[in-house]
């Protein structure tokens, strides 16, 4: 994650329909249950949104950062959270072929 003193405006408002680094934290953070899907993370320093990107990223670790090896139930809720964002971002203009953010 890059460094800005910015707090987020919340995945919901983002650009890009929260087609980011911190917004694929957010969505994983939901996925396993680190946070409730309603929490948008608005107002987060870049600090906090770190931590949550380290706590994602050890979940991620203990299933070898593969979705197929993730539990039954948390497969299903981040599949789903997925598609989801990837609708509500493609409905606001987003286009993952001209997506530079990565």
């Amino acid at each position: 994650m890059h460094a800005s003193k910015k707090p987020c405006a919340g995945i919901d408002k983002v650009i890009d329909g929260g087609m980011t680094v911190a917004g694929r934290s957010i969505r994983d953070a939901r996925a396993f249950d680190i946070t409730p899907e309603t929490k948008t993370c608005e107002g987060w320093s870049t600090q906090r949104l770190e931590g949550l990107w380290n706590q994602v990223h050890a979940e991620w670790e203990k299933h070898g950062h593969s979705v197929s090896q993730l539990p039954d139930n948390t497969r299903e809720r981040y599949t789903r959270i997925q598609r989801e964002a990837f609708d509500r971002a493609r409905a606001s203009g987003w286009n993952a072929s001209l997506d530079n953010d990565d």
